[in-house]
């Protein structure tokens, strides 16, 4: 039995029952396991009748909806290969990975997003929107059961966020599904074994994101009640209406969290941020072992007139939030297990099928992304790179056989993570080795830890990324309204505690955020360090002749 007819059997256990809702300002939208079934059928037809069948790429663009889940399940039933495209990519990029694909059809979620593809590639294959799709959802459609799917079929594929400025196309087959998905519906059931009832679980992460898409196909396959967010600025509203058990979090939102609570809490000033100071201490204190008297009366008052308010807002029912992606730095985790909030970090790729490790329970670590799911191996090569093997690992890159050998050592494939770890099996990722950062005195830094380190350090800094190949000592170009002062002050400090090849020794200001800058970010928020480099050449040349005088 493959994941798709588990879904489809848990939708008729579903029948009366909400699946997904569309959660919208004034309103939600929702649909039961038998209407999401009749708009699988209705986009079968659909896309039948355009020529998507065995084999044939059908892109997919748009932002997260009903009618988005439908049409992803209905692509896989016939035998179709989704690719799924961030709707926010730039119209040259979304053109450029067509180009690579080759799809048959493009499904786009509004019409917007069809006239661009139009002006940009007047040579397009047929595209249509959802609207065309469902333009009669009341009708009802003869349940046709989709033929078995073997598992070494493609059935996605999900192009990299491109971080060296290239994407490229990861095939994952129907074994890499199933395989990954018992093991993602098991952690859930054991996450929430103490829920009674209805288990409610809220998104806002592109599903064309291998972790976000595979949040969707668990939760539908475990009959949760999946709440989708529609609008990025109204999260709190949105999380007030679902009221969830559990979320998938990226660390740029927990990070906007933590700065939210202790901005409102620093321009109240008074009782409450001697209330913040001091519970924070204590925390401090019971993780070094160091407890003083005082330090549970601190927090429990800190809980009580702050914690329990944020915790509230977020949702009364929230039992944990999982964050993947990129690093969380040790003082956003410790922030939230301070609030009372249980935080898991989860590491994968898109080529490991979204997820490698995930944080048990019992043996959470701040800053570590816990142990190898159940039938992953993995191992460290040189130069401490993390190496995977297991049924999740990928079947290679569209197109792409070369890259795809290169990033093999044998049957273990090369993550290009570098990390740690421990004894008991916890890892920890320590940085990417294409961005280690190389002095001319043959000294090779990875910059994440750094970055984190000085980000914490300097208030108001909204993004910090170390610089310094082939040259004698670091820079580091930092964003946000920060004064020149307090950056002396923090570098002073944070040099103090490293070693002299680490220590930083010039910097640059930039008062913009770095993702209003257009193109020196993924779409999922990882830096492009190359186009950073590119894109502040000037700055980083001088910035270090100033040094140098």
């Amino acid at each position: 039995m493959s994941f798709l007819d588990e879904i489809f059997i848990a939708l008729d256990q579903s029948a009366d029952r909400s699946v997904l809702s569309e959660v919208h300002q004034s309103s939600t939208l929702e649909v039961d396991g038998h209407q999401l079934r009749n708009l699988i059928q209705q986009a079968r037809r659909f896309i039948r009748q355009a020529g998507v069948c065995e084999g044939r790429r059908c892109a997919l663009i748009g932002s997260n909806s009903i009618h988005w889940v439908a049409m992803d399940l209905a692509i896989i039933a016939e035998g179709g290969i989704v690719v799924p495209l961030y709707d926010r990519m730039s119209p040259k990029d979304q053109v450029a990975i067509m180009h690579d694909c080759e799809p048959v059809l493009i499904v786009c979620g509004d019409a917007s997003v069809q006239q661009d593809i139009g002006k940009n590639w007047p040579g397009a294959p047929p595209t249509c929107v959802l609207a065309e799709v469902y333009h009669d959802e009341e009708k009802a459609e003869n349940w046709q059961d989709p033929p078995t799917i073997p598992a070494d079929r493609v059935v996605a594929i999900i192009y990299t966020s491109g971080t060296s400025g290239v994407s490229k196309g990861v095939m994952l087959t129907c074994g890499n599904l199933d395989f990954m998905l018992e093991r993602t519906v098991g952690r859930f059931d054991q996450l929430l074994a103490g829920v009674h009832g209805r288990q409610r679980f809220y998104h806002y992460l592109p599903f064309c994101f291998a972790g976000s898409w595979f949040l969707m196909l668990s939760s539908l396959i475990r009959g949760n009640a999946l709440y989708l967010s529609t609008d990025l600025q109204n999260i709190r509203a949105e999380l007030k209406e679902a009221q969830p058990h559990f979320f998938m979090n990226v660390p740029t939102f927990l990070e906007r969290i933590k700065r939210g609570v202790e901005n409102a809490v620093e321009e109240r000033g008074g009782f409450g941020k001697k209330l913040l100071s001091r519970s924070k201490a204590a925390w401090a204190n019971r993780l070094t072992g160091r407890r003083s008297f005082g330090d549970s009366m601190w927090w429990a008052l800190a809980n009580q007139f702050i914690f329990r308010t944020v915790r509230e807002g977020i949702s009364k029912d929230l039992q944990a939030i999982v964050c993947g992606s990129a690093p969380l730095t040790e003082d956003t985790q410790h922030f939230f297990e301070l609030m009372g909030i249980k935080v898991l970090q989860v590491y994968g790729l898109t080529e490991t099928t979204a997820i490698c490790t995930m944080d048990l329970e019992d043996d959470i670590q701040a800053g570590w992304v816990g142990h190898a799911i159940d039938g992953v191996e993995m191992r460290l090569g040189d130069n401490d790179e993390v190496q995977v093997r297991g049924p999740n690992v990928f079947a290679g890159y569209w197109n792409r056989r070369d890259e795809t050998a290169a990033v093999f050592d044998g049957d273990w494939f090369r993550t290009g993570d570098q990390g740690v770890v421990s004894p008991g099996g916890n890892w920890k990722i320590t940085g990417r080795i294409k961005d280690l950062i190389i002095l001319n005195s043959g000294h090779n830094i990875a910059p994440e830890p750094l970055e984190a380190l000085l980000m914490e350090a300097i208030p108001n800094a909204t993004s910090a990324v170390l610089v310094g190949n082939s040259r004698s000592f670091l820079g580091v170009l930092l964003f946000g309204t920060i004064e020149r002062e307090s950056v002396e002050k923090a570098l002073e400090a944070y040099n103090d505690s490293q070693t002299q090849y680490k220590q930083v020794h010039a910097y640059h200001v930039c008062e913009k955020s770095l993702d209003s800058i257009e193109g020196l970010l993924t779409a999922n928020g990882k830096l492009r360090r190359s186009a950073i480099a590119e894109h502040f050449k000037d700055d980083i040349d001088k910035m270090y002749e100033r040094k140098a005088s």
